[in-house]
């Protein structure tokens, strides 16, 4: 998870790609990530600070935030700040060196969906039937079950006691630059950049 520098003077800030801009092409472009990390993710974190500025918020962190914020304008900024810290977290340069789960994570998919390929499917499905603006997320339930979930908007699993594992944002500032109404087909690239360390570092055991 990335940590956010706070100052009593900035509030939450942009947190630094593990990687180059251009890193990801040619599964999402460098222009793409310019654009959603350095203008949409960053007025996301700006907004959030104005939010929370002289409120009961302001000592808060983010999860929590998002956990105990009603919806709207908060809710929206907060939820869409912790998502796509998850997000640009969750990829490494292409090509990477797997593109599989291993280890626990592994266990964890093979137990509860039966095998890595039906997982791809089920979130492939998820993607292109979620109507509008949203993310679908891989999440672990408390019990300790993954499960696919369908967040509206900026909406994030820890809203119903889940630990978000991997986001699929399918709001179209993510991918039309490069795939135009294509999202099927952004949803099934993204497989190739997919940091399945850092997926698995998010499992509870």
């Amino acid at each position: 998870m990335s940590t956010y520098i706070r100052t009593t003077e900035t509030g939450f800030q942009l947190p630094v790609l593990f990687y180059p801009t251009g890193a990801l092409a040619p599964v999402i472009s460098q222009q793409t990530v310019e654009i959603h990390y350095g203008k949409h993710f960053n007025t996301y974190v700006e907004n959030l600070n104005k939010c929370i500025a002289e409120t009961e918020y302001e000592g808060m962190t983010l999860r929590e935030i998002v956990k105990q914020a009603p919806k709207g304008p908060l809710l929206n900024n907060a939820g869409q700040v912790l998502n796509h810290s998850l997000y640009f977290e969750q990829f490494t340069p292409y090509p990477p060196a797997s593109n599989r789960p291993t280890g626990n994570l592994k266990e964890f998919i093979h137990f509860d969906f039966g095998n890595f390929d039906i997982l791809k499917k089920k979130m492939e499905d998820a993607a292109a039937s979620l109507f509008g603006s949203g993310w679908v997320w891989l999440a672990q339930e408390e019990s300790g079950k993954l499960t696919i979930v369908n967040c509206p908007n900026g909406e994030n699993p820890i809203q119903q006691y889940m630990t978000p594992l991997y986001g699929i944002d399918v709001w179209e500032h993510a991918y039309y630059l490069d795939y135009q109404n294509r999202r099927a087909e952004h949803v099934k690239k993204l497989w190739d950049i997919v940091d399945w360390e850092m997926v698995e570092s998010r499992l509870n055991i």
